[in-house]
Parts: structure tokens; C-alpha cells; sequence
């Protein structure tokens, strides 16, 4: 069908920059959508336009009852145990939110502490972080609205289930550390100007204490820097109560300054400095005593083990080695019991180790399929912990394990509605353009192997994150409906460890791109998809990666769904987050760094005159992660440009952010509605009129 696109009005505004002209002609598209009523307008008419498209798609319905009826099964979240106490999350399936649940005892009753779906009618209101004091008395637990990165911190007596009247605002990508029962320390932003809470640049933030039962305007500031507002800073407390480890951080970048803060001794805040320069990753794995052990990257570019003695009064603090870098990138470490629990990635698949405290092996944990253990999350003295095992085919279970004498129970198996033994999951690994090794995922039908598939690709590529195998309801409708999925480990990454994400960023960054072409390229040639049966989707820097690769290489890919992504390169660290996003970047106001990202930014690099694949564009009025006026832009440039004949749409949620807290009934229209776009365009058959259904026998 031709399609007529909602009218978007167009301005003359050109900048020069270094010498470049560079026109913004839609920038009042940035406006926030709450305050600019020409926005809101825009909004409304582009949405729905778009849903009335997707309203014709004949997929759309089959997906909507499949992703909901894969989603419709009980599960639970990793357990936290407080004292004798055991809280953890249950949904019992199709419930907008899980609920928090505690036992008194590992084999006590169940008791509903708290159920977020009575929060709000729309059920976007989301339990974010939750943390019991180590006694297991008192819960705090952070409000997420809206999907909205800001929090509300509360507070619950556990026994008896009355909610205090304590409560914290504006706080933002903060941990809950208590110290002991009398309160807990948390980081804050101050509060924003009227009316400027999802736009204005993330500054000062701070570290303060809260003393239960009292105002937050008395909450005690322990840590910040006013002298350098751009950095950030999280504090944790040991389990034993004795150190404050308080970490700095400039941006996203894996560079961290360390202060301890000694509890106990009438000192007050005093911290002592203990890594004073931003040059090395340290993350704090425990403290026993006057020890603290970190995983840390100095001389070890896929991390190692280290551990810091507090004692020295001279403040002469020596880093002593306790497990030593390995050919596998260090993914996570833990003190449980008297016992280190390491979870490596070999090739972006998990792997997991028991070492005594001085670094001896000890037992390895066997997981015997290809896919993401976590967790692990434990106390020195206490040998129990619980993991999590997920693969592309296998929602997440979990059990118990007792890091003392190796044995592994289950905790909570899921229940399911497909045969896992259906699928076949594999592993590949492609030359990228310059003839780096690059792995990829691949998942189907074992029974349609051998022959071209419409396939789903997926990537990310940033920020040294590590893309796993893990479960997904959408992505299992997509199997199901006999397409075949494939993820690629691109470089930018954290798989392979520090040079794997050197190499995808800065002035690296047309690497990752080349990556994502090529495993295109590669699902063609080798038969697994056939030319006009690629779709791609990426999220967030994700989807900057779906929108700067469809206008490198239009040709390649028959679908897009760009999701709440980074378009505008040139204006992105002007919002909210987006100033920490230079570390991997880079600087728009330095002449060589915006030479780079003029050349691959998305919304300046839509490229007239050629066909482009279908793409729809999705993202969020309330993202204040990454605005979504980078998508606003994005999507009017591809309507406004003759690109061809296929779909240009722009799919916007309301009451829902970057994606975290998102209801249950929202991720279920909207996975519709990607899949049933990217299948009408990549050839992806599926029943049509409601009548047939896939029904597999699970096995037990």
C-alpha cells in the first residue's frame, strides 16, 4: 500500500561547525513532548498513522496471541537472603509487574511483601531496585514511573508488612547500601529545574545518608564533588559492616576512582583515598575485615582478582594478585561462604568456577549448554547461593548452591509451553571486513535447518557490554513461527575484554558497523537467509548501529526496527544521560572527534535516491535515557526523503521508557507489532486467521 505520511514541518536552520554546514531542519522536534504542544501533536499523528498500518499486517494477530501465551508462565527472580529471611520476585505470568515475595526460612510460607500492579491502572508503575538491611527487618525498595530512569526510594517493616513514612526523591542510577537497621546510603541528582526533569543534563550527583524515620531534608551528605560535577559516584557497604567503598566514575567508560569510608569509630564521613586516578576498572567484589577484594583490568585486560589490606595506617595500601588473568574475559565474582565464585566468558557463552579465597581451584560449576549463568550473589560465612540458567530455547531457572559442598537443587524450574529440544542452538564465527574473527548466534527449528529462513538480526556493540544467550517470549514467537534468529558479539563490546571494546569505539566505531554488515552478509552466503529475507533490529546504541548500517547499506537488509535509538550524534550529549556517552563517542564540540560522527550519525546520513528496507522506528515519550526526540528527528528525515517504495514509520509508547519497568501488556503489543513489520517484510509466513495454532508437548 502507498503510504502518506503525517506532515511534519520542516525549518531552514544550518550551523556551521569546524567548517561544516549542518542542517538541523527538525531540531524542534527535541522539545519535550509534555511542555510543546506542536509536539504532542506530531506524536499523535505519526502514532497513530503507524498503528494504523500495523493494523493491517495479517501477522500481527497470531504474534500478539503467541508472544502472550510464551510469556504466560511462572517466574521468579533471583533470591536474596536477609538474615533467616529469603526475598525474591514471582510473576505468576501475565501480570503487568512481578511482585516481591519473602519466606521466613528456605521451606517457610510465601508472604507478599509488596505488588507493584496496585501502583497504577496502567500497570506502568514498576518495582526498580529493591535491597533488605542485612538483618532482613527493614526493606527499601525504589519506585520506577513511567519508565522514567528517576526513583523513588520507600521503605517496609518486613514483619509486619507497614510501610514507613520515609521516602527519597530524585535519586538516579544508585545502589541501596544500608548500614545496619538505622539507615542506608544512596546516590542523588538535585532536584531538577521546573519542567526540565527529562531533559536537563544529569549533574553533581551525590552520595547521602538516610536515617530511618527521618526527612530526607536531613539525610547527611557523606561524598560528592562539586569541583568536577560530572562525576558520578555509587557506594556499597560490606557485609560485615566495617568499610563504605564508595566508586567515582566520570562517564561509562570502565575507569574508576575508589574511597573507603572506615564505620564505627566516631570519624563521621572521613574518606580515605584508596585509587585515586580514573585510569582502571575496579569493581568491589567483598570485604572481610580489613581486606577487599576487587575484580580490576590494570595489567589485566580481561580482569583478575585482587585484593587490598585496610590495615596499614600509613595508608600505604599494596594490590596483591589472588587470581590472575585468564585467556577468557572475568564476567562476575562473588564471595560466597569462605569461597570465591567466578563466571567467565568463553566466545560470550558463561562459564563458572569455585576457587578458595586465596585463588586455589576448587570445583568448576557444570552448566553443559551454551547460555548466560547469574547471580551468585552471596556473604562471606554463609556458604549458600542461588544462579540463574538461561539460553536462547531455555527460560531462566534457578537453583540453589551450596558453594561448601558443591551441591546444585533447583529453586524454581519454569514450566513451558514449547519443547526446548526443538531448537537447535549453535554457534559461528564470520571474517569481518578486515578479516577479524567475529562470533554469532544462531537459533531455528531443527527441523527446518538446511534451508533459508527469514532471519532476525541482532546487535549492539557499545559501552563494553556483553550480548549473552538469554530468553526472550518475542524472539521464541519468531522461532516459532519458523524464522531463525542470529546475534552477533560485535566489537565495541565486552566480550573479549578491554581491546575487543577499544576496538568499536572512538574513532573505532565504523568497526562495529563492518561487523554487523558482514554477519549479514555472512547469514546470506551461507543459505541460512535468503537476500530478501533479512531483518534486523538493534536497541538503544543498538539502534544507532540498525540506523547507521541501513544507510551504509541499504541493500542488504529487507526490514529495520531501530528501537530507542541514538540518532542525533552531533547534539546527543546535550540531554540527560547523554554526556556520559562520550567515553565511548566521543566529543561533538572537538573538530576530529565530530569529523567521525558526522560521518556515520543516523539522522545526518539518511541517503537520498536509493530503495531502503522497511523500517519502523520505535521508542518512548517518557525515555529519559535516550530522548526520544533522537527518533522524532530520525523519522522525519526517512519520511521526507525519497528512499523508495517500502514503509517508514515511527511506533511511540506513552507511560513507558528506555525499556526497564515496561508492563507486561505493553512489551506484548509491541513485540506484535516489531514482528509482524519485520515479518511482512522479510517473508515470514505465519497463520493468519487465528484458526491454527502451534501447540508442542513440553517435555518434563
Amino acid at each position: 500500500m502507498k503510504l502518506t505520511y503525517p506532515e511534519t514541518r520542516k525549518t531552514d536552520l544550518v550551523e556551521t561547525r569546524f567548517g561544516a554546514a549542518v542542517a538541523d531542519p527538525y531540531r524542534w522536534l527535541e522539545n519535550d513532548v509534555r511542555t510543546d504542544p506542536e509536539v504532542a501533536d506530531w506524536v499523535q499523528r505519526q502514532d497513530g498513522h503507524t498503528r494504523s498500518y500495523l493494523n493491517t499486517l495479517p501477522q500481527r494477530g497470531w504474534f500478539g496471541r503467541r508472544i502472550k501465551a510464551l510469556m504466560n508462565y511462572e517466574r521468579f527472580g533471583l533470591p536474596v537472603k536477609a538474615g533467616k529471611r529469603y526475598f525474591y520476585t514471582r510473576n505468576s505470568g501475565l501480570q503487568n509487574q512481578s511482585q516481591l515475595f519473602v519466606r521466613d526460612g528456605l521451606d517457610g510460607q510465601a508472604r507478599l511483601l509488596l505488588d507493584p500492579n496496585a501502583w497504577a491502572k496502567d500497570g506502568a508503575t514498576a518495582l526498580a531496585d529493591w535491597e533488605p538491611s542485612h538483618s532482613g527487618r527493614l526493606l527499601a525498595y525504589a519506585v520506577q514511573d513511567g519508565g522514567s530512569d528517576w526513583r523513588s526510594i520507600r521503605v517496609k517493616d518486613v514483619r509486619s508488612g507497614k510501610a514507613l513514612a520515609d521516602e527519597i526523591k530524585w535519586a538516579k542510577f544508585t545502589a541501596i547500601a544500608w548500614i545496619g537497621d538505622k539507615g542506608f546510603l544512596y546516590s542523588r541528582f538535585p532536584e531538577p529545574q521546573p519542567g526540565q526533569a527529562f531533559q536537563q543534563l544529569n549533574k553533581n550527583q551525590e552520595i547521602r545518608f538516610h536515617r530511618i524515620g527521618t526527612p530526607q531534608s536531613a539525610d547527611e551528605l557523606v561524598y560528592a564533588t562539586p569541583e568536577d560535577p560530572e562525576l558520578g559516584h555509587v557506594a556499597r557497604v560490606t557485609h560485615d559492616g566495617r568499610w563504605v567503598v564508595i566508586t567515582t566514575s566520570r562517564g561509562t567508560d570502565a575507569k574508576h576512582a575508589v574511597h573507603v569510608i572506615r564505620l564505627g569509630r566516631g570519624g563521621g564521613w572521613s574518606t580515605i583515598p584508596l585509587i585515586g586516578k580514573l585510569e582502571n576498572d575496579w569493581r568491589l567484589i567483598e570485604g572481610i575485615g580489613d581486606t577487599l577484594y576487587f575484580s580490576t583490568n590494570l595489567d589485566a585486560p580481561k580482569l583478575k582478582v585482587v585484593k587490598v589490606d585496610l590495615a596499614n595506617r600509613a595508608r600505604d595500601f599494596s594490590v596483591s594478585e589472588v587470581v590472575a588473568e585468564r585467556a577468557e574475559t572475568l564476567d562476575r565474582a562473588q564471595i560466597v561462604g569462605n569461597r570465591l565464585v567466578l563466571s567467565y566468558l568463553k566466545d560470550a557463552a558463561s562459564t563458572a568456577e569455585v576457587l578458595s579465597l586465596d585463588g586455589k581451584p576448587v570445583q568448576r560449576i557444570e552448566l553443559n549448554a551454551i547460555g548466560t549463568a547469574s547471580g551468585f550473589t552471596g556473604r562471606p560465612g554463609d556458604p549458600e547461593t542461588f544462579f540463574a540458567f538461561s539460553s536462547f530455547a531455555q527460560p531462566s531457572a534457578i537453583y540453589r548452591y551450596d558453594s561448601l559442598t558443591g551441591a546444585t537443587t533447583p529453586f524454581a524450574l519454569p514450566k513451558l509451553t514449547f519443547n526446548p529440544a526443538d531448537y537447535a542452538v549453535e554457534q559461528r564465527f564470520y571474517a569481518s571486513k578486515d578479516g577479524t574473527r567475529v562470533p554469532l548466534f544462531l537459533v531455528r527449528k531443527k527441523a527446518l535447518t538446511g534451508k533459508p529462513l527469514p532471519t532476525l538480526l541482532y546487535g549492539y556493540g557499545g559501552f563494553d557490554v556483553s550480548l549473552t544467550p538469554g530468553f526472550s517470549a518475542v524472539r521464541m514467537a519468531w522461532l516459532e513461527a519458523g524464522g531463525a534468529f542470529a546475534m552477533a558479539n560485535l566489537r565495541g563490546g565486552g566480550e573479549y575484554g578491554k581491546a575487543w571494546h577499544d576496538a568499536g569505539r572512538l574513532h573505532n566505531k565504523q568497526n562495529v558497523f563492518d561487523d554487523f554488515i558482514a554477519a549479514g552478509e555472512f547469514l546470506i552466503a551461507q543459505g541460512i537467509t535468503a537476500k530478501d529475507g533479512l531483518a534486523i533490529q538493534g536497541g538503544s546504541n543498538g539502534g544507532l548501529l540498525v540506523g547507521a548500517v541501513v544507510n551504509q547499506r541499504p541493500d542488504l537488509f529487507a526490514a529495520a526496527n531501530p528501537a530507542v535509538g541514538v540518532m542525533d550524534m552531533l547534539r546527543f550529549d546535550r540531554f540527560t544521560a547523554g554526556r556520559y556517552w562520550v567515553d565511548d563517542y566521543g566529543y561533538p564540540d572537538r573538530e576530529a572527534d565530530f569529523r567521525v560522527l558526522r560521518s556515520y550519525s543516523p539522522y545526518h546520513n539518511v541517503r537520498a535516491g536509493g530503495d531502503y528496507p522497511a523500517i519502523l522506528v520505535t521508542t518512548a515519550d517518557t525515555d529519559d535515557r535516550v530522548v526520544p526526540g533522537h527518533s522524532f528527528k530520525y523519522a522525519a528525515a526517512l519520511q521526507a526523503a525519497p528512499l523508495g517504495p517500502k514503509p517508514r514509520l515511527i511506533r511511540i509508547e506513552t507511560r513507558a521508557g528506555h525499556g526497564a519497568g515496561k508492563p507486561t501488556d505493553k512489551a506484548v503489543a509491541e513485540g506484535a507489532d516489531v514482528l509482524a513489520f519485520l515479518a511482512q517484510w522479510s517473508g515470514l509466513a505465519v497463520p493468519a486467521n487465528g484458526v491454527q495454532e502451534i501447540v508442542e508437548k513440553p517435555e518434563r
